[in-house]
């Protein structure tokens, strides 16, 4: 528990990186047979300017919910 001041919060958030690479790769297929693939599509390069507002959403609701367990203990 604890009561906010109105300060703001702040804390650490961490992305993994793009699994999607654009670049045509060298692999292997399921028989083995030497093969290249390239990913096809729409990709972003860079999450962060989704990510900002996820976060923020995020944040939000993990405090709403918070709020809302500690009003539960108050009945």
């Amino acid at each position: 528990g604890g009561i906010s001041n109105g300060q703001d919060i702040y804390f650490r958030v961490a992305f993994k990186p793009v699994a999607t690479i654009l670049m045509e790769q060298h692999t292997v297929n399921i028989n083995g047979t030497d093969t290249t693939m390239k990913a096809k599509g729409r990709h972003d390069a860079c999450v962060l300017p989704r990510a900002v507002p996820i976060v923020e959403a995020m944040a939000a609701m993990t405090i709403l919910d918070y709020y809302l367990i500690d009003r539960t203990t108050q009945l």
